[in-house]
């Protein structure tokens, strides 16, 4: 390893430990083992422009194991990535504020806080399904987009994780539809440390991991030593080889360098201690006494290197960009309204209402169909429900979204509410309007990432059916109940719940120009559809309620 490797790995193991110190908050241990790792990508493989974090067809990088979110505000200060005034989003000031209130650098990633943070994660296992959805929607882009010799959108996601996130049911939903897709675009990093807060992981968690990636269709690659970054760099370079989602599984010592916790729980989520702290940084050979110290050369490292490669990536980008819209106005065009995210406040909907009984959510699938022909980044599906749910796109083409089609508008995610709640999230912050689908009472199973898309205010449309204790046949067990009421409790979560036919027209003509997430809530059963021309103005739901009839006085 070269001295300026190994000087930019312990920066940003020092940054983030007098950061924890300082708040007397934190988890240091996974930080100080997959700090080589996480600077290898950075350094090496990662397609980021710092001038230009937007930028559309820049790799993707999240923490699924959000509680190791002072390694990525250090890498992020590190990188100088650039706010749109040109300021840096992170400074030293920011990483000394550390877990505190109003602080940019929060004790888990929270996306809109700074640049270069990708999604909002702390729950663990949701950044998994984050970025199989952010896969999934560079695959449905580059489908519809590139064309020869010009690459739009053929980014990579990298996420990291830890043994909590494999524990969690979501890791199991997610991976199992990644690998299903073929999503080769998508790399796993799983930090091996067999650390728990409780712990050792032997005493919950005993599957074979490589074993378990290979049935789903990944491509596993196996990291000795998490120190040697000459064998994760080619763990990279495999990746971007290969034709299928890949999980690199780092062996790892949590806390690494920590005379008296390295490899203990008790350095997962407490601070090491100032005592500790000091023999640690000796055991790095770290010489400087001033805390939150950065060395130049580790600046001029980050800037020679990621910087430098990321720019030439985003020219290379414009240029071909440039030269697309010459060869492709229509669709240049398109994808222009579609990145500045303006298409969805232009469109409104024109459909005839029928005067007969119907139930709310056949007529709310005549009105998906008739939205997502003017919506081109509008995509979805539902858990296994697609025919209940009326979420099928039926017009010729739309088409099935899958491995042998990555066109296709209408995605079958299987019984996997929870996953496909969080690969919506990644697909809302990559680009596309997604909706999903499912009976109202299964709300339970998505309540996690319904919340994470509530905290980023991303435009989703959560279409639950079947409303009613009168579903019928089914029973107890489909009958929703304290379903509305818990919707109604998340805040940023817009929540509609037509009574007829007219009021889910216009429910739908809000949902789609929030600006966060809605859930539509519609019925099995036929309600009367009245005529409305003697009443008030069903448009005045957007109120949240409205007179119906106005007592007229002497």
């Amino acid at each position: 390893m070269k001295n300026i490797d190994l000087l930019s790995i312990n920066t940003i193991r020092t940054l983030s430990i007098d950061a924890i110190e300082k708040a007397q908050s934190g988890h240091p241990g996974a930080i100080m083992g997959l700090a080589p790792a996480a600077y290898e990508l950075w350094i090496r493989h990662l397609n980021f422009n710092p001038e230009n974090p937007q930028w559309a067809n820049r790799d993707r990088f999240l923490l699924s194991n959000g509680h190791a979110s002072m390694m990525l505000y250090a890498l992020i200060y590190l990188s100088n990535i650039k706010e749109k005034s040109g300021n840096n989003t992170i400074r030293i000031s920011d990483i000394k504020t550390f877990r505190q209130l109003n602080s940019k650098c929060s004790g888990h990633p929270e996306y809109g806080l700074a640049q270069g943070v990708e999604t909002t994660t702390g729950p663990l296992g949701q950044g998994i399904g984050n970025g199989i959805g952010m896969a999934l929607a560079q695959k449905f882009l580059s489908k519809k987009f590139n064309k020869n010799n010009f690459n739009l959108f053929n980014y990579n996601t990298y996420v990291f994780c830890g043994d909590g996130c494999l524990m969690e049911g979501i890791s199991h939903e997610a991976a199992s539809l990644a690998g299903h897709l073929n999503l080769d675009n998508f790399c796993l990093i799983y930090d091996n440390n067999h650390i728990s807060i409780d712990g050792k992981t032997d005493l919950t968690f005993s599957e074979n991991i490589k074993q378990r990636f290979l049935s789903y269709g990944f491509y596993v690659l196996t990291v000795s030593n998490a120190n040697n970054i000459k064998s994760i760099s080619n763990a990279f370079y495999k990746f971007k080889l290969i034709k299928k989602p890949c999980l690199i599984i780092i062996n790892s010592h949590i806390g690494y360098g920590s005379p008296n916790k390295q490899g203990k729980a008790v350095c997962h989520g407490i601070p090491l201690g100032f005592k500790e702290s000091i023999r640690t940084k000796k055991f790095y050979g770290w010489l400087h006494k001033t805390l939150f110290f950065t060395p130049k050369e580790v600046i001029k490292n980050f800037k020679n290197n990621l910087k430098k490669r990321g720019m030439k990536k985003f020219k290379q980008w414009k240029n071909i960009f440039k030269r697309y819209k010459y060869s492709y106005p229509t669709l240049a065009k398109q994808l222009k309204i579609i990145l500045q995210n303006k298409s969805i406040n232009k469109t409104k909907i024109n459909i005839s209402i029928p005067y007969n009984n119907m139930s709310t959510r056949i007529i709310s699938g005549k009105i998906l169909n008739s939205i997502a022909k003017k919506i081109p980044n509008l995509i979805g599906g539902s858990a296994d429900l697609s025919g209940s749910n009326c979420t099928f796109l039926k017009f010729q083409e739309a088409g099935t979204f899958s491995k042998k089609n990555y066109s296709g508008r209408n995605v079958h995610f299987g019984v996997r509410e929870h996953a496909a709640a969080a690969l919506a999230n990644g697909m809302a912050l990559s680009y596309l309007r997604p909706y999903l689908g499912t009976f109202l009472t299964f709300s339970d199973y998505m309540k996690p990432s319904i919340r994470l898309s509530a905290l980023m205010n991303l435009q989703i449309i959560y279409i639950f059916t079947h409303d009613s204790i009168a579903v019928g046949e089914d029973g107890p067990t489909h009958q929703p109940i304290e379903h509305l009421t818990l919707l109604r409790s998340i805040p940023n979560l817009c929540v509609f719940r037509p009574a007829n036919i007219n009021e889910v027209l216009q429910s739908y003509q809000i949902a789609i120009k929030n600006k966060g997430p809605s859930a539509i809530i519609l019925t099995r059963q036929n309600i009367e559809t009245t005529n409305r021309s003697h009443q008030s103005s069903f448009k005045k739901i957007n109120k949240g309620g409205y007179i119906l009839y106005k007592k007229k006085t002497k």
